[in-house]
């Protein structure tokens, strides 16, 4: 895996001049040749090859600058060019010609013709040839030089070779090209100059001789081969400067800088935090900041060091948050943040600015997140400048997510993990111990023990750990390892590991080594967690000349490159992510140390004999203060060859001494036969014999190696490690073959046999009621026991022994079974079963099961092929459109996930998503596989699901799984070419048509017309024709024009003429609304007897309290109509009952009393959402539900269908391969939409408030729009009208799920969440059912009703066509057109705002989209213009519904022409009126009161008035004392002013409800005036004596007389006319007062005489009046009888006129009896005389 850079020409320049080029990449530089003298022209022709270990990103950078040479000079720069590597990585292999910028990034003339290659590591992204990596120049070099590589590599001759070996010595020849040029390789650590050559490291070509190698064997590989590197030098013209580094271990000056800016969101109540900065033993705290949990410091800190630059950057910085610290105590740690310098040192300009530390408690790993701290870090080293980053290129600060303080690709979610390093043994240590103690002990007792004490610290993240200690041991064995808990990936680059001396005065290192955790790990989607050995690491440190003083100890201590061999070690490495969820988990971070498992002596490898020769040249410019001494050569490997601590030798057998061997000695100079072993072995020389320098010149010496060389030899002997080079292809190889066990759709293909079963019992019970079989479900786990999944039951075929095994009851059929776990189902299971009978003849009778026996899965019987189904070639493609709401796993965030599908053992995985917060949907939408299935569609296996996150260093997480039970809906069947043809089915409309309209059709052949009355009706008659059964199309025939007309003209001969068009001007949305409302409910009324949902028709009827009548014109009385409709003869001709009363033509939407999706199938119509589950944790989930599993969802589709599909289906016009049967959909890159909601009102929440009412307010999330209508809250209401409209810019798919809350609002405290309903934008939007704006049911471009849509009519349906394929629209002639062979028909003019009329053709396109579903293949449903109700859910009470909210939602793409301005919904506004009542007159009032002295009858009446919901505010009249005829004479005026609203017909209350009440709720009441008679009494309670209520919206007119006003006028049983004093204005008359007697039944109790005159607040104000009888205007007093006044004030006027009137005849009929009664006695007091005087004749 290499990137080449081929820089051709450079052209343009100016002048003339010597001209270099720079190319740079990933930090490291390749400079080209000098080209002299060029002019306008510099033809480089140079190749530049970066071997790269980790794939290419798409953003990475490449830059070339071109450069004017001087050898005196610094190089002067000509101009730059840059260029991201995206469409390299994509296509591997582009050439480019691009002009340069200068300093200012300004372009100047000059170009630049570059060729770039690229190969990735998996070989997807182009191939390379063999020239690609070594060129032809290199190749002619090393064909030059064959003889002398080919002398150096095994067997090697000039005879041809094999390809394979060919290919190695080319490697090999390459190897020892790098080898001569090694020597002007520059350190790893050392800065390069700008005019220097740059030269790659060797282990970035470690692989490059195994892949020339063609797969050798690796033991016929020479170490070189495979270690050594290959260069480019593209012209040995150019001179590389050479340049000594300085000493790694040089101090130099550093400062660190931090600014703690501010914290938040610290855990902790009542804290008094406090910020401790530390770098490495330094620490600074900030000041203490009092009762807060969101602390503002802004306090600045500098660390100044004077330290080398391993130490500076090894140091580490730690962030603490501490509560309470003060002079007497220390505080508790909130929580804490570190990481190392280098961190810093190696972002851009050497900081952080402004980013957010990420606080977690060492102490407690499983607690979380404990807060933030905001703050800047710089370092800066000697030449260092810092730049503060300009604000306009900063993000959004507050965003804490989105601007933490770690470095560029480290995940913001880090998991705790242990970092076990594994400490097994050392060898090689130095034989002498320097401490002072061990010296006098070995001088003056002569202890001959090893005077070692060694012991191993680890240092890493500011923690250290050791080993134990091994007493007086060269060869110490451990066998330990220290644990470190951190958070991963670390924030600390390097882990020190140091063998120390252990001594009782101070302890001293032996040796140190760093360990790179970024150079054993691969972050990639195959990569590993840092994983080292075991393996030996060699330790290089002073020299071993065991002073007492060692002033070389800073090299043991890892400052510096060591110059000698101190000892090896023995170690391992390996990293383990820990799942803070485990209760038996350690919290704590602190350092362990534990035994680890001894290693065997094996795993080490083969040990392997080496032999090094060497000869010595020269030694010249030797120093003349060394001139006077002998010197000598030591060279050793390890121990071997050191003359001090001598030879080391593993305790192994030798091999045996070959013939030749002495040649091979008497070559080797100053070897003699004592040198040799005991064995007879060679011994090692490993050191020149001493010789005295020689003077040179008066400052240096040399040494006189004339014409004898002196040589050195050395035997050592080391374990042979070529193979584990080979391991990790291996089990990348091994890992690609093994299929995975897990799965939640397993398949078996098995038949289990129970051989020899005794049953008990009669054999036609055992036949009719066979025993249970009992099969449960276990998941095997590689460790522990099996886990218990779940059972299901199922009773056998039986066979008795007389039966044959034939259809068709045998053999038996699969079915499903139902597995359970506990209550809950579990899956199912797919099997069948059979009870054979072995008769007399045994088994022979049965079926055989010794069938074939599957050889992959050993001796296991598949299911016979009787009861086996017959399967078929299926291919699945899966449609991968993008993941949503992926919940944490393991408390981090999901940030690359990948989709596995899976069925029946095939499969196919979907493209990674690389970063899940910046974009969840996939790159490549649609993949397939095929897969055999069942012919047989109920017998196919489920589809699994599953979500994996594939984290960094190649660690797979599983998120969630779903499993698709059923295939059949994703089924695609071919449509059946057999089915009559369309033009049949249009004949066969066409007969349909001819007998509706009563004649032939006149339209042409094929051609089906749809005609649209310019008004639609409430109600249309339609005839539907419902095609053939393989046909889609629904035809929608029209009643016939004539029985239209009959309609008109019957309608027109009523009486009672139609009410008036209403004026547009007056009309509002909530006009359209209340229509609908009005549409809806006479819709579900005539669905009631038909069985409607009764939850349908009680939400519609809670609009009862909202909708009015339109200022009189838009609903009439329910009670009303149905009385008009009983009274109304159906059979009159004459027109003589009135009609029933027509609706007012009202353009109207469609209310939905349910949410939008379950109108359209949620919208899935190609586009799926599958919930994503979580799987149990245990026992105690059986339990959950399954909305508390979901975990997220993915978004795609299925399709399934039989292969091959028949031709004509792929050669459809514009049929794309790579979407197979996902044809014409949508692209699903980011898209920015423009997200409208309205919101209208919501009904029947729950009560939040002790009060029984609520504070309800709207809140809106979207992505990270948080929107919160807190200051329009509406008080005390459980059914508020909120008519808002709120505007978001959103961005799919990142923010498409909407989230609507009603919130309750409080003054004190959190306000309370009262439900909440979420709605899926995406789904919606990308819809076929075009839910971005809903079409309305006409077209107009002004008014009430004006079209909303930025789109017309005619360009939606333009679009549609194209997006479905489908021939037109065709306009013409006007008002028509065409679609497919749909003819639509309408009007073709309309009328702007000034009354002109205008050609259109958008009502005809309107006819179109809203019969859009009639159209072949391609018709649906299209969204009209809708109001929907969705319930509000409150996530603590799940399942429950909290209210209804009703509302719609708009969409617009913002690529798209912007929409005009929001609806506007807003509550109507009531108005002011004042209302003026006078009461007259009463007549015929009860009398109530008895005289005392006299008994007679007497009411003293006086009038009250009030407005319905004002009866605090009611009105008397003054007292008509003493009236003996109930009749009363007042002249009194009643003023009532209100509010109200005249859509609602209301009267509008604001008021407190109470004295402690925050604020006025508002009451919305029937507009009703109430008058009574009352009877005053002076000594106790006011006696009612009767009633009206008149409704001022429509009341009964008023009698002209008394006679005339009966009581029938209030209780309906006369018609009446009735009036509305909003429009009337003024109405005077008689009308009759009402109570109830004993038997609860109305009767008249008075009359009173009343006028009604309504005037607004601004009439009122122009001609004001007097309360009662006062100015102004004040009426006149009332003219009433004598007989008002009380009796004891005028006796003599009450006796006069109850003797006058009262009493009158009375006294002359009592005087008439009594003028009788005296003539009568008169007779008889005479009479008896009188007869005396006859008889006696006097």
């Amino acid at each position: 895996m290499a990137l080449l850079i081929h820089l051709k020409t450079v052209s343009e320049l100016r002048g003339r001049g010597d001209r270099i080029a720079k190319v740079t990449f990933r930090g490291q530089s390749f400079y080209s040749r000098v080209l002299e003298n060029c002019e306008d022209v510099a033809d480089f022709d140079e190749t530049f090859r970066w071997p790269v270990a980790s794939s290419i990103d798409r953003n990475e950078m490449l830059e070339i600058q071109v450069f004017n040479y001087s050898k005196v000079f610094s190089n002067k720069l000509i101009g730059t060019f840059r260029m991201v590597l995206q469409q390299v990585v994509e296509e591997s292999h582009v050439e480019v010609t691009d002009t340069l910028i200068d300093d200012n990034n300004a372009i100047i003339k000059t170009s630049l013709c570059v060729e770039v290659r690229y190969q990735a590591t998996d070989g997807t992204v182009g191939s390379w040839d063999d020239g690609d990596f070594l060129g032809d120049e290199s190749l002619q070099e090393e064909e030059k030089d064959s003889q002398e590589t080919d002398g150096l590599l095994p067997g090697s001759r000039a005879s041809s070779r094999p390809p394979g070996e060919k290919s190695f010595r080319r490697a090999g020849r390459s190897v020892f090209s790098a080898m001569k040029l090694g020597k002007n390789r520059s350190h790893k650590e050392e800065t390069q100059r700008p005019d220097e050559p740059a030269v790659l490291e060797m282990e970035d070509l470690d692989h490059l001789a195994i892949r020339l190698g063609n797969g050798l064997d690796p033991d016929s590989v020479s170490l070189a081969s495979v270690t050594a590197l290959t260069t480019n030098v593209s012209n040995k013209r150019s001179k590389p400067d050479i340049k000594m580094e300085p000493s790694a271990g040089r101090p130099m000056d550093y400062q660190v800088s931090i600014t703690v800016i501010e914290a938040r969101q610290l855990v902790g109540l009542n804290m008094d935090p406090v910020v401790c900065v530390e770098v490495g033993d330094d620490k600074k705290y900030t000041s203490m900041k009092e009762s807060t949990n969101c602390p503002y410091y802004n306090e600045y800190f500098v660390f100044d060091f004077h330290v080398s630059p391993d130490v500076m950057f090894d140091k580490i910085i730690k962030i603490s948050v501490i509560h309470s610290k003060n002079l007497l105590r220390s505080g508790t740690l909130v929580g804490s943040f570190k990481m190392d310098v280098g961190t810093v040192y190696s972002q851009p300009e050497h900081q952080f600015h402004h980013k957010w530390a990420i606080l977690s408690d060492p102490d407690d790993i499983s607690s979380g997140l404990k807060g933030y701290v905001k703050c800047d870090v710089a370092v800066v080293g000697k030449g260092d400048n810092i730049k503060t980053p300009h604000k306009a290129n900063e993000t959004n600060e507050d965003d804490i997510e989105g601007n933490l303080l770690l470095p560029e690709g480290v995940p913001p979610e880090r998991q705790w993990a242990r970092f076990y390093v594994k400490i097994y043994r050392a060898e090689g240590l130095p034989r002498m111990n320097t401490s002072l103690m061990a010296n006098v002990k070995k001088a003056f007792i002569g202890e001959n023990k090893d005077l070692v004490d060694p012991y191993v610290q680890v240092f890493f993240a500011g923690q250290k750990g050791k080993t134990s200690v091994q007493k007086s041991s060269y060869e110490p064995l451990w066998n330990e390892q220290v644990v470190f808990t951190d958070l991963f990936p670390p924030l600390c680059k390097r882990m020190k590991v140091q063998i120390r001396d252990s001594d009782k005065v101070n302890d001293v290192a032996i040796g140190t080594h760093f360990i790179d955790l970024r150079k054993i790990s691969n972050d990639g989607d195959k990569g590993f967690l840092p994983t080292l050995g075991p393996a030996w690491v060699n330790m290089y440190g002073s020299t071993r000349n065991y002073t007492l003083l060692d002033e070389h100890q800073d090299l043991n201590e890892g400052l510096g490159e060591g110059v000698s061999f101190r000892a090896r070690l023995l170690l391992g490495l390996a990293v383990e992510i820990l799942d803070t969820s485990n209760p038996e988990l350690t919290s704590s971070t602190e350092v362990q140390v534990e035994q680890a498992t001894p290693i065997s002596e094996s795993c080490a490898g083969k040990m392997e004999e080496f032999f090094l020769f060497g000869a010595f040249l020269e030694a010249s410019m030797i120093d003349r203060r060394n001139g006077d001494k002998p010197i000598t050569f030591e060279v050793t490997i390890g121990n071997y060859g050191n003359e001090v601590d001598g030879l080391s030798r593993p305790q192994r057998p030798r091999p045996r001494k070959e013939p030749g061997d002495e040649e091979e000695v008497d070559l080797i100079q100053n070897s003699s036969d004592d040198e040799a072993s005991d064995g007879g072995d060679l011994a090692s020389v490993s050191s020149t014999p001493p010789m005295r320098p020689l003077v040179t010149d008066r400052n240096y010496f040399h040494l006189p190696y004339l014409e004898r060389k002196p040589c050195i030899y050395i035997k050592s002997w080391w374990p042979d490690q070529r193979r584990r080079l080979y391991n990790a292809s291996i089990m990348d190889h091994i890992a690609d073959k093994l299929v995975l066990n897990e799965t939640l759709c397993p398949t078996w293909d098995q038949m289990l046999v129970f051989d020899n079963l005794e049953l008990y019992g009669e054999a036609h019970e055992l036949r009719d009621d066979p025993p249970i079989i009992v099969i449960e479900i276990y998941d095997q786990d590689s460790m522990g026991k099996a886990d218990f999944m779940g059972r299901t039951f199922a009773k056998p075929l039986v066979k008795m022994a007389d039966e044959a095994y034939c259809p068709p009851r045998f053999p038996p059929q699969l079915e499903y079974y139902q597995i359970y776990r506990g209550n809950a189902t579990a899956g199912d299971l797919l099997a069948a079963f059979e009870l054979l009978q072995i008769g007399p003849a045994g088994k022979a009778d049965l079926p055989p099961i010794n069938g074939p026996v599957d050889a992959d899965r050993g001796p296991i019987m598949p299911v016979p092929v009787g009861i086996r189904p017959v399967l078929s070639k299926y291919r699945v493609e899966v449609l991968f459109w993008g993941l949503r709401d992926l919940k944490r796993v393991n408390l981090a965030q999901v940030d690359r996930p990948r989709v596995d599908i899976e069925c029946a053992g095939k499969g196919v995985q979907s493209s990674l998503i690389h970063n899940y917060k910046k974009n969840p949907n996939f790159n490549t939408l649609v993949k397939w596989f095929e897969v055999d299935l069942p012919e047989n569609e109920l017998l196919h296996p489920p589809l699994n699901i599953r979500v994996v996150d594939c984290r960094a260093f190649g660690r797979y997480t599983l998120v969630g799984s779903h499993a698709v039970s059923s295939l059949r809906r994703f089924i695609y069947r071919p449509p059946d070419r057999s089915a009559p043809s369309w033009n049949t089915t249009v004949r066969l409309l066409q007969r349909c048509r001819v007998l509706c309209n009563g004649g032939p059709s006149s339209h042409s052949t094929g051609e089906v017309v749809v005609n649209m009355e310019p008004e639609v009706p409430i109600k249309k008659l339609e005839t539907m024709v419902k095609l053939d059964a393989t046909s889609e199309a629904v035809v929608k025939v029209d009643v016939a024009e004539e029985e239209k007309e009959k309609k008109k003209k019957k309608k027109g001969t009523a009486e009672e003429p139609e009410e008036e068009e209403p004026d547009e001007s007056m009309l509002d949305w909530w006009s359209k609304y209340f229509a609908s409302i009005d549409t809806m409910k006479e819709q579900l009324r005539q669905q009631e007897p038909s069985g409607i949902d009764l939850e349908e028709k009680e939400e519609v009827d809670n609009t009862e309290g909202l909708k009015g009548s339109m200022k009189g014109k838009e609903k009439a009385r329910a009670a009303k109509e149905e009385k008009r409709k009983k009274t109304q003869s159906s059979g009159s001709g004459q027109g003589s009952e009135a009609p029933e009363k027509k609706k007012p033509k009202i353009d109207e939407l469609k209310v939905y009393p349910k949410e939008l999706e379950s109108e359209f199938d949620n919208f899935e119509d190609w586009l799926h959402t599958f919930n994503l589950l979580r799987g149990k944790t245990g026992d105690d989930e059986d339990g959950s539900t399954e909305e508390e599993r979901i975990v997220g969802r993915f978004k795609g589709s299925l399709c399934v269908y039989k292969v091959p599909l028949p031709e004509d289906v792929s050669r459809e016009a514009g049929y794309d391969p790579t979407y197979g049967m996902f044809q014409g959909i949508p692209s699903n890159d980011p898209i920015n939409v423009l997200v409208r909601v309205y919101v209208v009102r919501a009904t029947d929440l729950h009560p939040a408030d002790i009060n029984g009412k609520a504070d309800p307010y709207i809140a809106i999330r979207l992505g990270k729009t948080d929107i919160r209508d807190k200051e329009n809250y509406i008080s005390k209401q459980l059914n508020p009208v909120f008519g808002k409209s709120f505007d978001i810019e959103a961005s799919f798919p990142m923010e498409s799920m909407l989230t609507v809350a009603v919130y309750d609002w409080d003054l004190v405290g959190t306000d309370d969440l009262i439900g909440e309903t979420k709605i899926d934008l995406e789904n919606r939007f990308y819809s076929k059912h075009r839910a971005t704006c809903g079409i309305a049911q006409t077209y107009s471009t002004h008014g009430y009703n004006i079209w909303r849509d930025p789109m017309k009519p005619s360009q939606i349906l333009t679009r549609l066509c194209k997006d479905s394929k489908v021939d037109g629209p065709h306009f013409g002639p006007p008002g028509r057109v065409k679609v497919a062979n749909r003819v639509f028909t309408g009007p073709s003019e309309i009328e702007d705002e000034n009354g002109q009329r205008k050609p259109t053709d958008e009502h005809v396109a309107l006819s179109a989209l809203r019969h859009w579903e009639d159209i072949p293949r391609a018709g649906c449903r299209l969204v009209p213009e809708h109001v929907e109700t969705r319930p509000l859910l409150n996530p603590d009470k799940p399942g429950i519904e909290q209210g209804r909210l009703e509302l719609w939602v708009d969409m617009f793409p913002m690529d798209m022409p912007a929409p005009g301005t929001p609806l506007d919904i807003s509550p109507r506004k009531p108005k002011k009126y004042e209302l003026r009542v006078i009461i007259w007159n009463t007549d015929e009032v009860v009398l109530e009161d008895d005289d005392f002295f006299t008994g007679e009858k007497s009411s003293d009446i006086f009038v009250r008035g009030w407005l319905k919901g004002q009866q605090e505010d009611k009105q008397d009249t003054d007292v008509h004392y003493h009236s003996l005829t109930g009749e009363g004479n007042f002249n009194w005026r009643y003023l009532f002013p209100f509010d109200y609203l005249a859509a609602e017909e209301r009267i509008v209350i604001s008021k407190k409800e109470s004295m402690f009440s925050w604020d006025e709720t508002e009451y919305k009441i029937p507009a009703r005036l109430t008058l009574q008679i009352w009877d005053a009494d002076h000594f106790s309670a006011d006696d009612f004596l009767g009633a009206i209520e008149l409704d001022l919206n429509r009341f009964p007119r008023g009698a002209k007389t008394a006679k005339q006003c009966t009581m029938e006028m209030a209780t309906g049983e006369v018609e009446v006319p009735l009036v509305s004093i909003f429009k009337q204005k003024r109405v005077k008359g008689w009308w009759p007062l009402l109570a109830r007697n004993e038997n609860d039944e109305f009767e008249l109790t008075g009359k009173v005489e009343a006028e009604l005159h309504l005037l607004t607040a601004e009439e009122a104000e122009k001609n004001p009046v007097g309360l009662a009888r006062n100015e102004p205007d004040p009426l006149e007093k009332p003219n009433r009888p004598d007989t008002a006044f009380v009796w004891f004030l005028n006796p003599l006027k009450s006796i006069k006129y109850l003797i006058c009137t009262r009493y009158k005849w009375l006294i002359i009929k009592i005087v008439l009896a009594l003028l009788g009664l005296l003539m009568l006695g008169l007779f008889l007091y005479s009479l008896p005389g009188y007869m005396v005087k006859k008889l006696l004749g006097a």
